[in-house]
């Protein structure tokens, strides 16, 4: 049983035919003589690790949740300084 090798360029323009084309891997695999399998890793090789875009999204969400609750206390102050200010002028007109 002898194991078949493919070239680099051979395999990344099998993958550009799954990624950028949109053909599914059953169809250029049969196409290029590729087992399926191959070609599955092939692609999850060069596709982006999950946990990287995982990571960007959490470091974007808490960047956002510091500046709500920043601008909540921002908020907050102005409230409190109305509602002195509205106690203030109810109390003088009497």
């Amino acid at each position: 049983m002898s194991t078949q090798r493919f070239t680099p360029e051979f395999k990344e323009e099998a993958v550009k035919q799954v990624t950028e084309r949109g053909y599914s891997v059953a169809e250029v695999s049969a196409r290029l003589g590729v087992s399926s399998h191959s070609l599955y890793k092939w692609v999850k090789a060069v596709s982006p690790d999950n946990s990287e875009k995982q990571a960007a999204e959490l470091i974007e969400a808490k960047s956002e949740i510091l500046r709500l609750k920043a601008q909540l206390r921002r908020t907050e102050e102005e409230r409190d300084i109305l509602k002195k200010v509205a106690r203030y002028f109810a109390g003088e007109s009497e």
